[in-house]
C-alpha cells in the first residue's frame, strides 16, 4: 500500500482532483463530489487536507467503504506525516466553545441528583457543543409544533379510581411480540456521535440495562453492524428503514439489517425531504462568531446572492438526500413485503385517514409521529391523532400495534397513551442528551426515572397492570393549564 505525505496530499485541493484524509489515510473522493448528498462544497472545503474531525460525528465508520471504490482508497499517510498532523491536533487551540464544554462537564451534577428526564435535558444542554445542541433540539421553522407536542399532554387529565389494589404493579408489556420491562422505546434518532464518542452504543447498552428496545436509525453515527455488536444476545434491536429510490440499494439494506439480526422494520415516511430546521442551519455561522467576531452586510459580495453556496441542510438533512419521494400504499408496502420477513411498522402516520390506510396495507404497526417537530411545521401532535383516532376509528387498534413519539417527558405521558389505546411510546431526544451527558448510565438512569414515573401514575389511577388502562380513565379538557416549565 503506497504511503503519502502532507505535502503530496496537499496538491489535491480542488475539484478536478480532491483527496482528503480520514484517520490517517487518504482518499481520491474526486468522483465521489458530484454523488455527495451534501453537495462537493464540504468536502472542497477540506480539499488537499485531514477532515477527521468533520467527517467522522456524522458518519458510521464503514461509509468510505460502502461509498468509494477501493481504487480510489490511496494509501495512508507516511510515518513521519502522520505525526506531524498528531502534533497539530495535539496544539491546536481550543475553540471558545470547546473550553466552554470542558468547564461545563466539571460541573455536571451527580446522577442520583437527576430526579427528572428535564433535569437530565439540562444538564445535556450545559455540556453539549453548540453544533450538537443546535441539531438535537432543532425543529422545523418557528418549532412550534415541537413545542405543541409537548403541550399535547397538558389537555389530558386522569379519572382516577380509588380504593383498589396495587400493592402489586407491572409495568412491562410486549411490542410485536417482544419484552419490554416499560410501554417505551428509543425512537430512531441520528448522530449521537455528536454527544459522546461511543455514540448509539451508549443508547444500546443503556437500554438492555432498562430492558427496553431501540429502534436504530438508518441515519445513525454507528454503522448497523457496530450498533448490533454493541448489543447482547438477546438484545431485540428494531431498524429505522430511510427507503433508498433505487429500490435494488433499498432492498440490499434491508436484507443486510435482516441478516444482522434486527426484529422490525420502521419505514419513515414523513422525512421525504429535509425539514426547515434554522435552529441547526445558523449553528455554524454562531461557532464561527465567536472565534472571528461578527460578520456584517457588504453589498456586493459574493455572500449576499444565494448561489453562493448556502448550505440550507443543516447537520444532516443532506443524508436523506437519496430517499424515495415517490412511495405509495399500493405499491411500496408490496415491494417490502416481498422483500423481508420482518414486522413492517410505518413510522410518520400524522392523521386518521392514513392509520386506516395503514391497517388496510396490512402492515404490523403505526407509529403516529411527526418526527419531533422537525419536517412540517403545523401538522398535528400525535398525542391529539391517537386521541382522533380512538374517537374516529377505533378498530385500527384491533388490526395494528399503535404507537406515539413527541413530547412525551414523563411517565404521566405515557400512561395517558396508554390509555388510549398506544401499545408503547418512543422517546427520541431524551435519550440522546441522556447519553451525551452520562453516556450508558445516563440512559438507563432515564429508563429508571420514567419506571418509577409510570408506577406510581399507575397506583394513583387504579390500576396494577397496563391491560387495565381503558379510555375511560382519560379526560381531554378544552382549557388549558398553566405551565411556566414550557
Amino acid at each position: 500500500m503506497a504511503s503519502w505525505t502532507l505535502q503530496q496530499v496537499a496538491q489535491h485541493n480542488s475539484s478536478n482532483s480532491c483527496w482528503v484524509i480520514i484517520q490517517n489515510k487518504v482518499y481520491d473522493v474526486t468522483d465521489f463530489l458530484a454523488e455527495h448528498p451534501g453537495g462537493p462544497e464540504i468536502i472542497l472545503k477540506y480539499a488537499g487536507r485531514d477532515a477527521t474531525s468533520v467527517y467522522e460525528p456524522i458518519h458510521p465508520p464503514d461509509a468510505l467503504d460502502k461509498n468509494i471504490p477501493q481504487s480510489k482508497h490511496l494509501g495512508k499517510l507516511e510515518a513521519s506525516s502522520a505525526n506531524l498532523l498528531r502534533i497539530e491536533k495535539e496544539n491546536l487551540r481550543q475553540s471558545r466553545d470547546e473550553l466552554r464544554v470542558e468547564q461545563a462537564r466539571k460541573q455536571m451534577p451527580p446522577l442520583d441528583r437527576i430526579l427528572s428526564l428535564r433535569d437530565m435535558e439540562n444538564v445535556a444542554k450545559h455540556i453539549l457543543s453548540h453544533k450538537a445542541l443546535a441539531y438535537y433540539s432543532s425543529a422545523a421553522d418557528d418549532e412550534i409544533t415541537n413545542n405543541e407536542n409537548a403541550r399535547a399532554f397538558l389537555r389530558f387529565f386522569f379519572q382516577a379510581r380509588v380504593m383498589r389494589p396495587v400493592s402489586h404493579c407491572d409495568p412491562s408489556t410486549t411490542i410485536l411480540g417482544f419484552k419490554s420491562s416499560i410501554p417505551v422505546f428509543v425512537s430512531g434518532a441520528a448522530l449521537a456521535k455528536l454527544g459522546h464518542p461511543e455514540g448509539e452504543a451508549n443508547i444500546t447498552r443503556g437500554a438492555f440495562k432498562g430492558g427496553i428496545i431501540q429502534m436504530v436509525s438508518s441515519n445513525a453515527s454507528l454503522s448497523p453492524n457496530a450498533i448490533m455488536d454493541a448489543a447482547d444476545q438477546s438484545q431485540c434491536l428494531f431498524f429505522q428503514l430511510y427507503k433508498h429510490r433505487n429500490d435494488s440499494i433499498a432492498e440490499q439494506r434491508v436484507r443486510a439489517i435482516e441478516k444482522l439480526g434486527y426484529k422490525a422494520i420502521f419505514l419513515t415516511v414523513d422525512a421525504i425531504v429535509p425539514g426547515n430546521r434554522e435552529r441547526d442551519i445558523r449553528s455554524p455561522w454562531i461557532v464561527d462568531e465567536q472565534e472571528n467576531g461578527p460578520i456584517y452586510y457588504q453589498p456586493g459580495s459574493p455572500a449576499d446572492f444565494p448561489e453562493a453556496g448556502q448550505n440550507l441542510f443543516g447537520t444532516a438533512g443532506a443524508l436523506i438526500a437519496n430517499d424515495d419521494r415517490d412511495m405509495t400504499w399500493e405499491k411500496t408496502i408490496p415491494w417490502l413485503r416481498r422483500v423481508s420477513d420482518l414486522p413492517i411498522i410505518i413510522k410518520g402516520i400524522q392523521c386518521v385517514e392514513d392509520a386506516v390506510l395503514a391497517a388496510e396495507a396490512g402492515v404490523d404497526g403505526i407509529l403516529l409521529s411527526n418526527h419531533g417537530g422537525r419536517q412540517l411545521e403545523f401538522s398535528l401532535p400525535p398525542m391529539e391523532v391517537l386521541y382522533l383516532l380512538r374517537r374516529q376509528r377505533p378498530g385500527v387498534f384491533e388490526r395494528v400495534e399503535v404507537y406515539i413519539d413527541g413530547g412525551i417527558r414523563r411517565g404521566t405521558d405515557v400512561v395517558k397513551a396508554v390509555c388510549l389505546g398506544a401499545k408503547a411510546v418512543g422517546l427520541g431526544r431524551p435519550f440522546l442528551y441522556a447519553q451525551s451527558a452520562y453516556g450508558v448510565d445516563g440512559v438507563s438512569k432515564t429508563i429508571e426515572i420514567l419506571k418509577r414515573e409510570i408506577i406510581t401514575a399507575m397506583r394513583l389511577i387504579g390500576v396494577s397492570t397496563l391491560n387495565e388502562l381503558n379510555p375511560e380513565m382519560i379526560h381531554r379538557i378544552d382549557w388549558q393549564p398553566i405551565y411556566a416549565k414550557l
